[in-house]
């Protein structure tokens, strides 16, 4: 719920702390004496044809079309003393150093801290991983490329930055939402890409199986929603937030920013907001969506034309974030703050006997066929073999009024988002994945002991099994830091 207090209300609340009968919280120490300035802009991140459009471990072929393009949706926020910006980019993960370059470059043209930038990736599968992309020079242009257009997003926001309003709530929509990670009948999971049969659980195993038990974790099914108005009413930006890894429903090597775009389209035209002038933005990140997607695995799976199933999750996740935003209060002030950490976590880097193994099976298979996965798997412990012993991960958070942002850099699971929000001081807190760099997935301790295709040590997983344990506990200091403005 959004609080406002007017002029007498704001001074009473003083007065009763000053004898001791109230305690005025952070947010309410200032509100209403700085004016809330707000900028939201979009810029153009469609790839190529011809470039990579895969990730970072998988073996997606070139783009041979454009279904939709790809777009950095950026919102810069000013309250008069603390300048933050939010950029949601339609790929599928992107490395720190490219962020980092993006922020310098944003820093350097508008004088935002680059720590007060938060910079995510939605997780579309339709569009390039944005790491390791320097096999040949048009992919290698496109990480320079990516940069300067986030960048530009940004600059772009600054330039309409104009007096607004903000609020801010959640909703839900849990029908779209599903725990991909499944308990199975003794004897039924395969074998993992080691020859090994230790997994307790599988991922994305067949739709409508007999063999079913019982999902691994729980699922996040809130859409959190920030609404930006213009100071006479006009809307000007809509930032969402939902734990679903993707859609998918495609054609394959066909570029889309998949539901993620199709939400901010379809915001646009229920607000009727496609003529305005500075442009209205709408943009949906991902949530904690690490062992989430959107097949109901206790049904089997009916086929639908291309793109479709994207379209229905971006038209009633829509309707829902129009539904909060109706009920919003919006505001014309909101302090603003940001803390950030970076923590050195451990990498799972391949012993003697896994690297035998990989070797082995490398040498072994046949030339020029298509890498199975134990053949991935094999490259990848190698990759993995030449990593550091730990690795800088960031984290960050950003408080606007009463709300929080928690940013992580990793595929995080659905738990533990939720343990975020629940001992978070800010509610709503919203927690964004696939925030200021790429670390892999994140799954819990235990989930780590259950095994699994997001445990298996690979470039896109490898961080320490205690990870997941550091990084929510970090993320509660920086909130509680925050919330004293300490």
């Amino acid at each position: 719920m959004n609080l406002q207090l007017n002029r007498r209300q704001f001074l009473s609340a003083l007065a009763l702390a000053a004898a001791g009968s109230v305690t005025v919280p952070l947010w309410a120490q200032s509100a209403g004496t700085r004016r809330l300035r707000a900028g939201a802009a979009v810029s153009n991140l469609t790839l190529p044809l011809g470039a990579s459009n895969g990730g970072v471990i998988a073996r997606g072929g070139p783009a041979t079309d454009i279904h939709d393009d790809l777009f950095a949706r950026c919102l810069v926020l000013d309250d008069g003393r603390t300048r933050v910006a939010l950029a949601v980019c339609d790929v599928r993960m992107i490395a720190r150093s490219v962020i980092d370059a993006a922020k310098q470059l944003a820093q350097d043209a508008t004088g935002i801290s680059a720590d007060n930038i938060m910079i995510s990736a939605t997780h579309t599968h339709s569009a390039p991983g944005v790491i390791g992309l320097d096999n040949v020079e048009l992919d290698r242009w496109y990480l320079d490329f990516f940069a300067r257009r986030v960048a530009d997003g940004i600059r772009r926001a600054v330039n309409r930055l104009a007096p607004a309003k903000i609020g801010w709530g959640a909703g839900a929509q849990p029908q779209h939402v599903f725990n991909r990670r499944w308990h199975m009948k003794p004897g039924s999971i395969p074998p993992n890409p080691f020859g090994l049969s230790t997994d307790r659980v599988q991922m994305n195993p067949p739709a409508g199986s007999q063999n079913l038990i019982e999902p691994a974790g729980p699922v996040d099914p809130q859409v959190g929603v920030i609404s930006v108005q213009h100071d006479d009413g006009r809307p000007m930006a809509l930032w969402a937030n939902y734990g679903l890894h993707y859609v998918g429903g495609g054609v394959a090597n066909h570029v889309s920013a998949d539901y993620y775009g199709m939400f901010a389209e379809r915001v646009q035209q229920l607000l009727n907001a496609d003529r305005l002038d500075p442009a209205f933005v709408a943009m949906m990140s991902n949530g904690t969506s690490g062992d989430v997607n959107n097949t109901d695995f206790r049904k089997p799976r009916p086929k639908k034309a291309p793109w479709t199933r994207m379209r229905e999750v971006a038209f009633d996740l829509a309707n829902e974030a129009l539904c909060v935003r109706r009920k919003i209060e919006h505001r014309d002030s909101a302090d603003l703050a940001v803390r950030t950490a970076e923590l050195q976590l451990g990498v799972r880097r391949p012993d003697a006997e896994r690297l035998d193994w990989a070797r082995r099976t490398l040498s072994e298979s046949p030339k020029g066929k298509r890498l199975g996965r134990p053949q991935i798997y094999a490259e990848e412990a190698l990759h993995l073999a030449k990593f550091p012993a730990t690795v800088p991960v960031k984290l960050q958070v950003i408080r606007i009024g009463e709300l929080a942002l928690a940013a992580v850099p990793c595929e995080v699971f659905a738990e533990t988002g939720l343990a975020i929000k629940q001992a978070s001081p800010f509610k709503p807190t919203f927690v964004v994945e696939l925030a200021n760099g790429y670390n892999g997935y994140l799954p819990t301790a235990r989930q780590h002991e259950l095994g699994g295709y997001e445990t298996w040590p690979a470039r896109s997983a490898y961080l320490e099994p205690e990870a997941d344990t550091q990084i929510r506990a970090t993320i509660q200091k920086l909130l509680t830091a925050v919330a004293r403005g300490s």
